[in-house]
């Protein structure tokens, strides 16, 4: 069956800039995307089994990756996006640079700002984080090379990362004399730990893979392949093994952890309360019932 996607997204959000606009339809198990000119944030959508599972490319090359004005405001409106696509079930944050992730600010553009821009920029960059972090659905970071400084702010907004062994994961603000600014002193210490964020920020350290899934910092370290995308392959398995299950139950798991994580466990009970009542009523989780007495494959949904 031919698809096309364009319908389903609102055209003011993606394409701002006024540049050309490619469309294309493809067949069953094949990436469905559009593609402008000059675009450094690509959003796929991915079709037939894979279906549900939207991946964000960042496509600056010439920078690796690095955040500029441009490629946040692009980021930013494809972010707002997938906020409003109530169909999508996982997205994936990559980079379609191969054996590069995001190498953080663009330094030779920011000599250029005054402190006013300065701030401003940072605000805006911490404020994207927000929104990726808030987004409902299950996010996926898939770090194939180097995520230093705001990459890695950008990957700890996300709910799982994986890295390739021979990535270079690390903070490095400090080597600047500046410290990080897109939510790096928050997360970092929450999933790490405070003593060893604090180490990892005041030594400007940086970690391969390997020694990043160490210390929990990612969730899976994988050997790279010839390609640069190894990261990429394995999220993508594993935004698989989440399609199938009800998403109603997987958006509102991500809610109780993640409300839950903020408060102490007397209230983070409370809320998993809440979420749990919001399940009861749903016909997916009757369907999940029958399905599972049928032993058949369950069919959900509601989204």
């Amino acid at each position: 069956m031919m698809v096309s996607l364009i319908k389903n997204i609102p055209f003011a959000s993606l394409f701002h800039n006024g540049n050309r606009i490619v469309t294309q339809s493809f067949s069953s198990n094949t990436l469905v995307h559009l593609e402008t000119d000059m675009k450094e944030v690509i959003v796929k959508y991915l079709d037939g089994k894979d279906n549900g599972i939207a991946v964000l490319g960042l496509n600056r090359p010439k920078t690796r990756n690095a955040f500029g004005k441009n490629l946040l405001s692009q980021l930013n409106h494809a972010i707002s996006t997938i906020k409003q696509d109530d169909k999508l079930r996982v997205l994936i944050i990559r980079s379609l640079v191969p054996f590069v992730f995001c190498s953080g600010a663009d330094l030779r553009e920011r000599l250029k700002m005054n402190k006013s821009e300065v701030s401003e920029f940072v605000t805006s960059l911490r404020n994207v984080m927000n929104d990726i972090e808030s987004i409902p659905i299950p996010v996926i970071s898939a770090i194939d090379g180097i995520a230093l400084g705001g990459g890695l702010e950008l990957a700890l907004a996300t709910d799982i990362r994986i890295a390739a062994l021979e990535a270079k994961l690390g903070l490095v603000e400090t080597k600047l004399a500046i410290i990080p600014g897109a939510g790096g002193t928050q997360r970092l210490p929450r999933i790490v730990g405070s003593a060893i964020a604090k180490e990892l920020i005041y030594a400007a350290r940086i970690l391969n893979g390997q020694q990043a899934k160490n210390i929990n910092l990612i969730n899976e370290a994988v050997s790279q392949n010839k390609n640069g995308d190894a990261a990429y392959q394995a999220a993508l398995l594993l935004a698989r093994e989440i399609l199938p299950n009800g998403p109603i139950g997987v958006k509102l798991a991500k809610e109780a952890i993640s409300k839950g994580m903020e408060v102490p466990i007397k209230d983070g009970l409370e809320i998993e309360k809440a979420c749990y009542n919001k399940v009861i009523d749903t016909e997916d989780r009757l369907e999940g019932l029958s399905a599972f007495t049928a032993k058949r494959v369950p069919i959900y949904r509601e989204m």
